[in-house]
């Protein structure tokens, strides 16, 4: 038995050492999504030009603010089911779903339209896994991008 596995044995968290570890992958892979958002929140907001500049800039610091509060609660999940949390770009880069921003020059409309992007995981994390606690943690983490995203469409009109 390898010796995370063992230390999953102790947590007694009535989830199976191989479900917690498809958890733990599919939550660096989010880990990884919402830190490649972050980082393109953080150019935007550096980068951001127009009428509204400085109502955006306050704004994006803002997402920027709660994308680094998400990112932390996602890297304790993974520690709190037993399992180590990712924490390179290299790690992020190959296990995010989202293409990082390299472009310069984009007018304001562009760089909001993409910053809104999520994969649900809660059925797998319920039904698949077995998982109740990490379901209810992404469910909270949803309801937190759906307010970003409302509040980012209505931003663009």
């Amino acid at each position: 038995m390898a010796k995370q596995d063992e230390s999953m044995d102790k947590l007694n968290t009535g989830i199976s050492a191989q479900n917690t570890r498809k958890v733990s992958e599919e939550l660096n892979k989010l880990l990884a999504d919402e830190f490649v958002l972050y980082l393109k929140t953080l150019k935007f907001h550096w980068n951001i030009e127009g009428k509204d500049f400085h109502a955006l800039h306050v704004f994006l610091e803002e997402q920027y603010t709660d994308l680094q509060t998400i990112i932390d609660e996602i890297a304790e999940r993974i520690r709190k089911i037993g399992h180590f949390s990712n924490g390179s770009m290299k790690q992020f880069l190959s296990d995010c779903s989202l293409k990082e921003h390299t472009e310069t020059g984009l007018v304001t409309e562009n760089m909001l339209s993409e910053l809104v992007a999520m994969r649900d995981l809660i059925d797998d994390f319920e039904e698949k896994y077995e998982d109740s606690g990490s379901s209810d943690f992404i469910t909270g983490i949803m309801k937190q991008h759906e307010k970003m995203a409302w509040m980012l469409r209505a931003s663009t009109r």
